[in-house]
């Protein structure tokens, strides 16, 4: 029987498009309702913009549903792709993404965007690369016929290094490039957009499968979210750009300047974890998803944090939003790619010979 064709979404496959008609959508609403962006902006605690953590909310607090932490027990069978994921992740990524991201913006193209600024994009940047893929990687995984199963373990193992994880790098690295920010904010955002959503989100989840059972929350709860994720992340970029639009008409350049250090990043890191995972002879199953999770950008959360930090109107969040709106574009050319090199790796049917083969000699 033929498998069925995997593809994309609507949304999935045209996120570029819905993110370029929110950037229009809201780069009109600020040059002509100037008082929107000017009403949002009071509404803020601690530096927190209100409207954006609920949108924000409803994007972040379905995905850490799908995170099942009991998985987690039956990944040390397979360790290997766990420790390129990890290692991937979290001690090359967030440095790789500094050096180019340093290197382009503060350098190269230092003449076109001038000191202040640059600072601004790099720690966009930053927060970008200490945050790896939480929720579109399921489509990546998806798409590149990789191991379901384990690549929630992935995700879930990465779920809770970012708890530990993602504020001291941020905070190291920001100091390293010597931006100045209040470390409590990057604190209280990983509280407010990492561990309640996904506190909360284990104990839905649970409650849920124990009261109408596995398949009912997979099949009707989850999907029953889905728009809801959708509408927070669009109605998010609007109110972005409700507040960038001056300097996105003033310089469209600094969107292409800011795309080709992340791009270069993307596929650095991609090719890192995919060969990796090949010299290590991991089953493409495996492979493939480990490469895309450090290819591909928990945005949501760098986003939320970046307007935290630095204001809705910062270069900073914008930077995060290029990531946005380059992330599906090149994350489906690495499809293609690993789909094609699929042949570089064993079988599992193959790796369970050579296992066998191998006990037999023993």
């Amino acid at each position: 029987m033929q498998e069925k064709e995997r593809s994309l979404g609507i949304f999935e496959k045209y996120l570029t498009l819905w993110v370029g008609i929110c950037i229009i959508l809201g780069v009109i609403i600020g040059q002509w309702i100037p008082a929107f962006p000017r009403v949002l902006s009071k509404l803020e605690v601690s530096r927190v913009s209100i409207p954006v953590a609920i949108l924000i909310w409803l994007m972040i607090y379905p995905m850490m549903l799908q995170i099942d932490f009991q998985s987690i027990k039956r990944s040390m069978k397979k360790p290997k792709g766990l420790i390129v994921t990890l290692v991937t992740n979290w001690a090359i990524k967030p440095f790789t993404m500094l050096f180019f991201a340093w290197v382009f913006l503060k350098y190269i193209f230092a003449p076109y965007i001038g000191p202040a600024l640059g600072s601004q994009y790099v720690a966009g940047a930053i927060l970008l690369g200490a945050a790896p893929c939480t929720a579109m990687v399921f489509v990546w995984s998806y798409l590149t016929k990789g191991d379901a199963a384990y690549t929630l373990v992935q995700v879930a193992i990465n779920d809770l290094v970012i708890l530990f994880l993602y504020a001291p790098i941020v905070i190291y690295q920001l100091g390293v490039a010597k931006i100045q920010i209040p470390y409590d904010t990057v604190v209280l955002s990983v509280v407010l957009y990492v561990v309640i959503p996904l506190t909360l989100g284990y104990y839905t989840r649970k409650n849920l499968i124990r009261k109408k059972g596995l398949a009912w929350f997979e099949e009707h709860f989850l999907p029953s979210l889905k728009p809801w994720t959708i509408i927070g992340l669009l109605l998010t970029l609007i109110i972005l750009f409700s507040y960038q639009g001056e300097v996105i008409l003033k310089q469209p350049l600094h969107i292409l300047l800011i795309a080709i250090p992340l791009t270069i990043q993307t596929y650095v890191i991609f090719f890192i974890g995919y060969l990796w995972a090949k010299a290590w002879k991991l089953e493409y199953s495996v492979a493939a998803p480990a490469g895309m999770i450090g290819a591909s950008n928990f945005f949501e959360l760098a986003v939320a944090v970046a307007i935290s930090l630095f204001g809705l109107s910062s270069g900073a969040a914008l930077a995060t939003v290029v990531g946005v709106l380059e992330e599906v574009p090149i994350m489906l050319s690495l499809v293609y790619i690993a789909n094609r090199t699929q042949h570089w790796f064993p079988k599992a049917g193959e790796m369970k010979k050579t296992a066998y083969a191998a006990s037999k000699d023993v």
